[in-house]
């Protein structure tokens, strides 16, 4: 009897009838404890503790205790353990593929036993191969048993097709099932190269990236399975083809909608080495224990197909090589390559600004950063590169053959990143710090009035305000302008600048963007200028507003997807008409709104499967008396739930609100909000009602299962 502690944060320590059955200092690290030898018949006792005292320890929000699933595991003595299977496929295509399987068998019994290990990959409940292989255990011991597979027919796994297949693994002893256990994974192959960059199938793919915390916005650190899910869906639908797991091991949750849905993913280890970030983070245990935390992420996620890449750490201080850095670096690289040789290992390595030098000329800048980085690089298969573009095509003569992965970059660089990674072979992929919002790291992303502000912003700043999404799952204007680079967008996309900024020099933090809002409600403006910026791929844009020709620009790749206009405010229409060749090929509306009337509920699922934890997201939207959105209010909602399901979350996209993300009161912040509702686990409907003075209220029914 085993039990799984996929997340406990931090320093957890589990005791069974008061004996000591494990412990885990390190907060992201899935875990296992033996219960067999403490339980007893009758009443057993688990006590699980957490220590997160000893702050700071972590450069983010972490949230504590357990924050992630728990599950009890039972098996007979002869079995496979937790993680004990594994699955590579290093030839796949869409005539034949090979799978070459790895399976433990385990004896905890006190007689020599002789099996037989049956491996079977199904594609949905067609069984397409079955090897069998026969195996002596010994006594309280195991046995690697390992199988080649062939498949005629199969299909791959792919960014565009994600198709999976299960590999069920049996044992049997006389003809009696003495366990099974299921494994889902994907046919395909992975490659990287300077002069290919990074093949998926055999195909060149340049990564859409962006960086994402564990956090789930509004829900904390609780890893609800539906909401890892949605925020693989909200990537997805803002173009995103990969994701970088900042800076720890990721929930099996969130893998698990990355396999379904066809996210590539970088699965990092840690955020340091044996040199802290912070007085109480994991260098304090590092040295003891690095091995079974690395081996535990590589063991439990190596058969995600979804996974392509493996990161040992993220902006290593020991990166210059103080303190045996350059050992450290391919000691664990070493180790990554022993436990799965499938994947190339990555680490991301940002500049020296430990230890900047203020009189360095540029060129001494680059050539301290070469002479003190390259030993902790050799053991890389893939260099990442945090905010380092001004390296990259300097470094493919200085190192030749090195392969680069921009792990970080900025979002109002976004043209210049995606341009050198699409250009330069040898750039595999592009990956924003960062793609959803997340708490912590308050207001990293703010745009200031001052350069005296602080880097951080103080209370009651919460989150970092840098994502193209926000901490609700609303697209900010970032992510419109980053459709035009990616080439995706459909329309022009109207971000107008604060009238009260007009004449003031706003400077913009490195994480920021522009303070805009895609409104045209600005009362006790009229007549005053504005600037309108309009992001769009077309050739021109055409801006007027009340039909009359504001101004025409040119637009497009060749302007950097950009527009710019002054226009003084006056209520109305303001339309941005996107001409190629000049004809209009699209058009977007700003209309000014009414005064609030009205409150709109659209949620993303009506039907849940009735299970604990199962999570609507409901939109909620203040209108006029026309159906408009109204941007600019500011109503405070009152949220009510009733019949099978709670209130688990509310929120909106203010960065600095003070209000309470448990509700039952939030307001609305550019006019919207976002309401979460959890299942309770019964059949039934769940009613949620939202109201606010002088508002006419909305509802919406979700069916619980």
């Amino acid at each position: 009897v085993l039990i799984e502690f996929e997340g406990i944060y931090m320093n957890a320590v589990v005791t069974l009838n008061k004996n000591l059955v494990g412990r885990q200092p390190y907060g992201y690290t899935s875990f296992h404890c033996d219960l067999t030898p403490w339980m007893k018949v009758g009443k057993n006792t688990l006590r699980v503790e957490a220590n997160n005292g000893g702050l700071a320890n972590t450069r983010w929000y972490s949230g504590s205790g357990m924050y992630r699933p728990a599950s009890l595991l039972v098996g007979g003595p002869v079995r496979t353990g937790p993680w004990d299977v594994s699955i590579r496929t290093p030839d796949a295509t869409a005539s034949f593929s090979t799978a070459m399987v790895s399976t433990i068998a385990r004896n905890s019994g006190t007689e020599p036993v002789e099996i037989l290990v049956r491996s079977s990959i199904l594609s949905g409940d067609e069984m397409l191969s079955v090897v069998e292989s026969s195996v002596e255990l010994p006594a309280g011991g195991f046995q690697e048993v390992m199988q080649q597979i062939r498949v005629t027919g199969s299909r791959l796994w792919s960014t565009a097709a994600p198709f999976l297949h299960t590999l069920r693994t049996e044992l049997f002893r006389e003809g009696d099932l003495l366990d099974k256990t299921e494994t889902r994974f994907g046919f395909r192959t992975i490659s990287v190269d300077a002069v290919n960059g990074f093949r998926l199938n055999g195909q060149p793919l340049k990564l859409k990236g962006g960086c994402v915390h564990h956090d789930c916005g509004l829900v904390g650190a609780a890893a609800y399975a539906r909401a890892e899910e949605r925020k693989v869906e909200l990537l997805l639908a803002s173009g995103y083809n990969a994701v970088r797991c900042a800076h720890n091991p990721p929930s099996v949750a969130f893998l698990d909608a990355c396999d379904r849905l066809g996210v590539l993913v970088i699965d990092e280890a840690f955020d340091c080495f044996r040199h802290g970030k912070n007085p109480g983070d994991y260098s304090l245990n590092f040295e003891e224990w690095w091995e079974r935390d690395l081996t535990a992420m590589v063991l439990r996620d190596r058969n995600h197909p979804s996974v392509v890449i493996w990161s040992t750490g993220n902006e290593i201080i020991e990166r210059d090589g103080r303190s045996d850095g350059a050992v450290w670096a391919r000691r664990l690289a070493e180790k990554v390559r022993a436990l799965d040789p499938s994947r190339p290992v990555t680490n991301a390595l940002c500049d020296l600004w430990e230890d900047a030098i203020p009189q360095d000329t540029p060129e001494a800048k680059m050539t301290r950063w070469e002479d003190a980085t390259t030993a902790f690089t050799s053991p890389l298969d893939v260099v990442g590169y945090n905010y380092l573009l001004h390296r990259y095509e300097r470094d493919a003569g200085k190192y030749p053959g090195r392969i680069i992965c921009g792990t970080e970059t900025f979002p109002k660089d976004a043209f210049d990143y995606w341009e050198a990674t699409e250009r330069l072979p040898h750039v595999i992929g592009d990956f924003v710090w960062t793609s959803m919002d997340y708490l912590g790291e308050a207001g990293i992303g703010h745009v200031k009035e001052k350069d005296t502000e602080p880097f951080l912003k103080p209370f009651p700043w919460h989150h970092a305000n840098c994502g193209d999404i926000d901490i609700c799952g609303n697209k900010r204007p970032q992510s419109y302008y980053r459709d035009c680079v990616w080439g995706i967008s459909n329309a022009p996309y109207i971000a107008v600048h604060k009238p009260e900024d007009f004449a003031k020099t706003m400077t913009l933090s490195p994480w920021a963007w522009q303070d805009v809002a895609s409104s045209w409600n600005w009362p006790g403006w009229e007549g005053k200028p504005c600037m309108v910026d309009v992001y769009g791929m077309d050739d021109e844009i055409v801006l007027t507003l009340e039909g009359r020709e504001v101004g025409r620009k040119p637009c497009g790749k060749a302007n950097r997807y950009l527009a710019s206009f002054e226009v003084a405010y006056q209520p109305g229409v303001l339309e941005a008409i996107g001409l190629r060749g000049g004809v209009e090929s699209s058009r977007s509306v700003l209309v000014t709104s009414g005064v609030p009337a009205a409150i709109r509920l659209s949620v993303d699922r009506e039907c849940l499967d009735g299970g604990f934890g199962d999570l609507a997201y409901v939109r909620v939207e203040v209108l006029d008396g026309e159906g408009r959105l109204v941007p600019n209010a500011a109503n405070r909602l009152l949220f009510a739930v009733h019949g099978a399901g709670s209130l688990l979350a509310v929120g909106n996209g203010d960065p600095a609100s003070d209000e309470s993300f448990a509700g039952p009161v939030r307001s609305v912040w550019h006019g919207k909000a976002t309401a979460v509702v959890r299942a309770n686990g019964e059949p039934g409907e769940i009613l949620l009602t939202v109201s606010a003075e002088g508002l006419k209220p909305g509802s919406v029914c979700i069916v619980s299962k």
